[in-house]
């Protein structure tokens, strides 16, 4: 590998990780914001979805985690995280874009106002991108790293700041933010409203028509901000990170993906390869050794047998199932040596990980996986 990960994270600002759900794109996020931290130097801020508990609490974490990020206790390293916080990022952004103090609390006591935004499509990512783009404006990180939030369309994510651009500019709001009175009244409408009033209540009708009348007072703020959003996705300071597993599913997921991010003109600097087999068990060789082992003489089973202090007969047993299912083995990792030529086309850096016995839980877990994913060892440095 002439290129390393290591070395794309030294030439970044951010680093968007993100792929299908379930293929430790949280954890892949950490390990390489603690090997930034620990080998470039700097202030690196880890922006994740929702970290494994058993992870936030070997970090020192628990309970602490929200939208306001926490140092995290790394021998020589300026390393911090925050957590993905949807409800107080809404609040935020209210804040930040109410044209004055008085429309703000309107719109934050309304009624309705929690249930409505968090019921937009993509309010995640949505929030995932404002974060984004305010961390990095603060001009408080040398390198921002987000792990995205799994979703079904990984292009979610992408689409979120244009689709809310897209919805200030729509007929449904135009007719949302229609006087409540003049619907009321209305000819066409008034069968309606009357039928809703006597279902829903009249005051629901009225909380709806007045919460987004006060949203599209926000309209220019939030346009603004989403357009910026996508300039900064396609920044050269930018770059994202596909994770996947090699299972069928993860893997059409990165491709396409992949390929969008092309069409798009946004920046993909590396896939992830997570939890893979290693190239050992398709050679020749480990075959050969497969079918020995089950034609092992009954004198070598007895001291396999003896050195487990075991049964005879349970050693037996054990050899003779290891070495009958390795052959599926040998056929997932065949399979998964096609997919991987297949990702490799994709990205001008690809990085592995290994399947591991366990789960990364605590800090020396993530300083590994970080080493397998950015190569050599630890060295200080400086940004």
């Amino acid at each position: 590998m002439t290129r390393r990960l290591l070395d794309l994270l030294d030439t970044k600002e951010m680093v968007v990780v993100c792929g299908s759900g379930g293929t430790g794109k949280t954890t892949v996020a950490a390990a390489l914001g603690v090997q930034a931290a620990t080998r470039l130097g700097g202030r690196v801020l880890v922006l994740t979805v929702d970290p494994a508990r058993r992870l936030a609490d070997a970090l020192g974490l628990a309970g602490a985690l929200g939208n306001t990020p926490v140092r995290v206790d790394v021998p020589g390293a300026e390393l911090w995280m925050a957590m993905l916080d949807t409800k107080a990022g809404w609040d935020e952004l209210i804040r930040r874009h109410a044209p004055d103090p008085a429309l703000r609390e309107r719109v934050l006591a309304n009624p309705l106002y929690r249930n409505i935004t968090g019921r937009f499509v993509n309010s995640h990512d949505y929030i995932a991108m404002e974060q984004l783009h305010e961390l990095h404006a603060s001009g408080q990180y040398d390198l921002v790293i987000i792990d995205t939030p799994p979703s079904r369309n990984a292009l979610d994510l992408l689409d979120a700041p244009g689709r809310m651009r897209e919805f200030f500019g729509s007929a449904l709001l135009k007719w949302l933010t229609v006087p409540y009175r003049s619907r009321l009244f209305n000819v066409a409408t008034k069968p309606f409203n009357q039928i809703a009033d006597r279902i829903l209540g009249s005051r629901f009708l009225q909380d709806i028509a007045e919460f987004f009348v006060l949203f599209r007072t926000m309209e220019a703020g939030f346009v603004q901000r989403a357009t910026e959003v996508e300039r900064l996705l396609v920044d050269d300071r930018t770059t994202f990170v596909v994770v996947s597993t090699l299972d069928p599913a993860p893997a059409r997921e990165a491709r396409f993906l992949a390929e969008e991010l092309r069409r798009r003109s946004m920046p993909l600097g590396a896939m992830v390869l997570n939890r893979t087999l290693p190239a050992e068990v398709r050679r020749p060789v480990a075959a050969r050794a497969a079918v020995a082992l089950r034609a092992l003489d009954p004198g070598v089973v007895g001291e396999v047998a003896a050195t487990a202090a075991v049964r005879p007969a349970a050693a037996a047993h054990v050899i003779d199932e290891v070495a009958r299912r390795f052959g599926e083995v040998q056929s997932v990792a065949t399979r998964e040596a096609e997919r991987r030529r297949e990702l490799e086309v994709l990205a001008p850096l690809v990085a592995e990980a290994p399947l591991l016995a366990g789960d990364v839980h605590d800090l020396a877990g993530l300083r590994a996986l970080g080493r397998r994913l950015t190569g050599g060892r630890e060295a200080g440095g400086s940004r």
